[in-house]
This record gives C-alpha cells, structure tokens and sequence, in this order.
C-alpha cells in the first residue's frame, strides 16, 4: 500500500493556509530534488545520460531552475516552453527541441537557442531547411512505432496518434540529411503516459536500440543518441506500486550491452524526458470546503475547480485527497469532492470514500506536481491559482501568483465599448 502523506507537519500547512488564499498548488523541493537524484542514479552506468524535464509538465521556473541544478535539460515543444528554459540559463543542446505541426517562427527560436531539433515529420526537413535557410547541424527524428508497441489510455495507440515518422521513413529521412551534409544524428519516441509497467521502458529502448543497429548498417549513420521519452508513471492510488528506476535502469542496461555493445555501435548516450515522475509526486491541490450539498448525492463544494486540475474530468484519472486532520477517523461517507464550474464534470472525485467533511476543513488533492497546475484554463471566467514552493529549510514562497480579473481581461478593450456600435 503506497501511504499518501503530506509534505509537512499539519500545524505547518495550517500556517500556510492561514498565510495564503487558497486555493493553491503546494511543491515540496526536497522531495523532488531526490528523484531526480535516484533517476541520474539508476542511469549512471550511461556516462552521457541526460534527462530533459518536460516542461509541458510543470513550466514555473523555479522549479525548472531546481532541477537545472541537478543537471536537468529542458525538454521543449512550443515557443513559450522555448522562452522559460532561455530564461532559467538551459539554451543549446540543453534543450530538446519536440513539438508538432511546428510553425516556422518556432523552428527559428529553437535554432537561435541551438536546441537540438527533433522532427516529427519527413515533410519538416523541408520545412526547416526552406524557412531557415540550412539544416541543423544535429538532426533527431521521432520515430512512431505503430503497431510494433502497445499504447495507453492517456496517449493512445501509437498507429492512431499523430506523432513521429513511420520506420521506412526514418530511413529516407536520414538518407536525405546525410546526402545534405548532416553529420550528427539521435534517434526519439514517446508512446506511453503514465506508465507503471517497468518492462514498457525496456522494449522501447530495446526497440531503439534494434532501429540504431539496422539503420547504421544500412546507411552508414553513427548514433550520439537515443531519447526512450518519458511516460513513467506514479502511483496515484494507494494501492498502486511505484516503478523501481534501478530495475529499469539495470534492464536497459543490459539490452545496450546485448545489441549496441555487441553490434559496436557504442558509446551511445541515452536520454530521456519525464516530468510526471519527477514532480508529480510532490504536487499539492491545497483548497477549503465552502459547502456540503445534500439532494440525490452529498457534494463537498471546494473553493478549487477543475480550473485548478482538470485531470478527473479529462480522463477520469484518480486523484487521493486528504481531509486534513481526519485520516485517523475510522468513519467513512460518501461524497463527490467538486468545484463551482458551470460543468457537472468539474468533480475530482465521484463516490469518494472519506472521513466526515465540514465547511471550512482543508482539504488536500494528492499528486498534482505535473499537469496540475500547467492544464489550467480560465473557461467561466475563473481565474488560476497561485504556486507555492516548500524549502528544503522549511521556508514557503510563492513562485506564481494568482491570477486576477485584471489578468483575465487584460487583452479585452473595454475602453472600446463606448464607441462599439450595436
């Protein structure tokens, strides 16, 4: 049984919340500062092992600058995601550049910053060359396996998704990048989300590296690096077991020694680009109980909505909350947990288990250190809540504020009304 505890003592979230609206997401620094250490140790048989933090994941900045420190790259798929990595010092090949139906200005930025350029598409290497005028010196490629490898709920099936070259395209890809000059290559995929099945990550690796093998022989191509991706998951119920990243490690260990070591297609650095398991964990919705609706159902009414953590309602993904202070309660209710979106499925839990619930007890929404905060919207006209960051020293500050209503009208002309004919 995987226990969910808080980050601090109660008396300390209490004195947070007594210092800060809420709602907001709470990160704990140490905790996430570790996992990153245990994930550079269970790679470091790779001697050019990196990991590039997705920053779909969590783009706050200081939590980037955190695990910059811990010699993180960013991984980046959109201009701003581009921007934040600039701004915390990860620039050049720091920055895996993966992103999709990529329009020309971002193509441009990611080569200013000389991030490294995975295509998505056979038809971008001519894109790329058109728009800026040369390719990059160092060419990747996302290689999108169909049906050799099973998806998941959260991803899909690798044939249905939208992402990355097919294998013969791979081929002539890097055939036509070599004939251009191109003397640098790495190879990519991302085909799982939060996965918990640790053989997953050994077959795509295996799967790349068996790709490294074939295209060297046929075309020539010496590899400096595969990226596996992400998609290591997190216990998000209790009953869940965490994946041990030394089992993962040791496995991918030994199908890099059984196919590139033997096939001599060594030394090959291997990548990679989580951001769920490295902060998810350690992520906090901290909000209040302002009702208890009773009709057809009990209803917790929270100051948080789905504005706040949209994953229930988008993939009915589970999500452990905390009545702070009750766990000891042996008496259990069942109540939907929800917000005040006009959305009946703005729930974060729906026939939830819990101890008694109160008007203005605190309520704590596990689990949300990645795609928590960063999946916000302002639908409704809500506005999106603040970030705060717990210290190794046991010190909180805040490293975004929350969203005003001058926030969200700032690109609307109110000024304009009064000579808007109607």
């Amino acid at each position: 049984m995987n226990k969910k505890t808080l980050p601090c003592s109660i008396d300390t979230l209490n004195n947070i919340v007594n210092a800060h609206s809420t709602p907001f997401h709470l990160y704990d620094e140490k905790a996430m500062r570790d996992n990153a250490k245990a994930l550079k140790k269970a790679f470091a048989w790779n001697e050019g092992f990196k990991e590039y933090f997705a920053v779909k994941g969590t783009p706050n900045p200081y939590l980037m600058k955190l695990l910059k420190a811990e010699g993180f790259g960013s991984d980046c798929s959109s201009l701003g995601e581009l921007i934040l990595s600039e701004k915390i010092g990860n620039i050049g090949e720091n920055i895996m550049f993966t992103s999709n139906d990529t329009p020309a200005h971002e193509f441009k930025k990611a080569y200013e910053l000389g991030a490294i350029i995975n295509f998505d598409d056979i038809s971008h290497i001519e894109f790329f060359e058109k728009q800026i005028g040369a390719l990059p010196e160092l060419v990747c490629f996302r290689y999108n396996p169909g049906a050799l490898k099973e998806g998941n709920a959260i991803i899909g099936n690798p044939e249905d998704a939208k992402y990355g070259f097919t294998r013969e395209q791979l081929f002539e890809g890097y055939k036509i990048c070599k004939s251009k000059g191109v003397k640098r290559f790495g190879l990519h995929t991302m085909v799982a989300s939060n996965e918990l099945q640790e053989h997953y990550f050994t077959e795509t690796a295996q799967i790349l590296f068996d790709l490294v093998v074939d295209i060297n022989k046929e075309l020539g191509i010496d590899f400096e690096f595969i990226n596996i991706g992400g998609g290591i998951g997190i216990p998000y119920k209790p009953e869940d077991t965490a994946v041990n990243l030394d089992n993962i490690g040791q496995a991918i260990e030994d199908a890099y020694n059984n196919t590139i070591v033997k096939a001599g297609c060594a030394p090959l650095k291997l990548y990679m680009e989580c951001a769920r398991m490295i902060t998810g964990p350690y992520g906090y919705l901290v909000s209040k109980t302002l009702h208890i609706k009773k009709t057809y159902k009990t209803y917790v009414g929270l100051d948080a909505c789905m504005a706040d953590l949209m994953r229930p309602a988008l993939y009915g993904a589970y999500h452990h909350i905390t009545v702070v202070g009750k766990d000891d309660n042996k008496e259990k209710f069942c109540y939907d947990v929800t917000g005040s979106l006009c959305e009946n499925n703005d729930k974060f839990a729906i026939d939830r288990q819990l101890p008694k619930v109160e008007v203005g007890d605190i309520i704590v929404i596990h689990d949300t250190g990645a795609h928590g905060h960063s999946m916000g919207f302002n639908y409704n006209a809500k506005t999106r809540s603040a970030e705060l960051l717990l210290r190794q020293d046991g010190s909180v500050i805040e490293i975004r504020r929350a969203e005003t209503l001058d926030d969200l009208f700032a690109t609307l002309d109110f000024d304009g009304l009064d000579n808007f004919k109607v």
